[in-house]
């Protein structure tokens, strides 16, 4: 049987905002990508998520980001790498203690947005990401795209690159994703989705807005809690994987 690890950017309102059901999403994902402050969260926020998840038994992952409350994390924010570091490192602190008191741990990290996107390329950026990582918990893999910078830094550090497939984001032939905005960008319908995440956990690949098949082999497949429909979405997607025979499990 096939295993992927589904995960979900999750715990990303503030303070009465809320984008969506997040109960709902953590009974249908295995892995909970949980936003540390700097884009969306709260403490209040972060405590409660952390709770569900473990409760789900869901894995907990770090989400961490450029210090971009007002703009989602979504703006690139030209930040010195020593402070970056440090930024990434207040953000995996915060939600330790969280995750600790619900009686789980951190499990991974993963970058959102901007940080995500840019980092692909940045070579500075990607260090960055790469060395907080490694200051933090070595062991623990981090999520990002084969491929990009982010991916041969952690492989040079000794870091564990764990590849990601976007269910909800369109590609483009070089298999990054399409600029939001732009179109085919994102992925609404959930039986495209659902269709998609088969095809990536099953074959590896997914389709580029261009035409192209893109390779990906991924170890995890990403859906993001602010896309409309989200929560319908995940019960598509995971209903489909099931189908497959393809066997749901935590990031590990």
């Amino acid at each position: 049987m096939t295993e992927i690890a589904v995960n979900t950017d999750i715990g990303e309102g503030f303070g009465v905002w809320q984008f969506t059901d997040d109960e709902a999403l953590l009974g249908l994902v295995s892995a909970a990508n949980v936003a540390c402050g700097f884009h969306a969260g709260d403490p209040d926020i972060l405590r409660r998520t952390c709770e569900l998840a473990v409760r789900r038994g869901v894995a907990i992952g770090a989400q961490v980001s450029y210090r971009d409350l007002a703009g989602f994390g979504r703006r690139f924010l030209n930040v010195p790498r020593a402070s970056l570091v440090n930024d990434l490192l207040y953000q995996m602190g915060a939600l330790r203690v969280f995750a600790e008191l619900a009686g789980g741990r951190i499990g991974y990290v993963k970058a959102h947005g901007a940080l995500y996107n840019a980092s692909a390329r940045h070579r500075e950026h990607a260090a960055a990401i790469v060395e907080a990582v490694a200051s933090f918990d070595r062991s623990i893999p981090l999520l990002c795209q084969p491929g990009t910078e982010t991916w041969r830094q952690a492989e040079e550090a000794g870091i564990r690159p764990l590849a990601e497939g976007f269910i909800d984001r369109g590609y483009t032939a070089e298999g990054l994703l399409v600029p939001r905005g732009q179109p085919g960008a994102l992925v609404t319908e959930p039986e495209e989705a659902a269709a998609r995440a088969v095809r990536m956990a099953a074959e590896g690949k997914v389709t580029a807005v261009t035409g192209e098949d893109v390779e990906l082999s991924p170890g995890t497949l990403c859906l993001h809690s602010d896309t409309a429909g989200a929560v319908e979405i995940a019960a598509a997607v995971t209903a489909a994987l099931r189908a497959a025979d393809v066997s749901l499990v935590p990031i590990r």
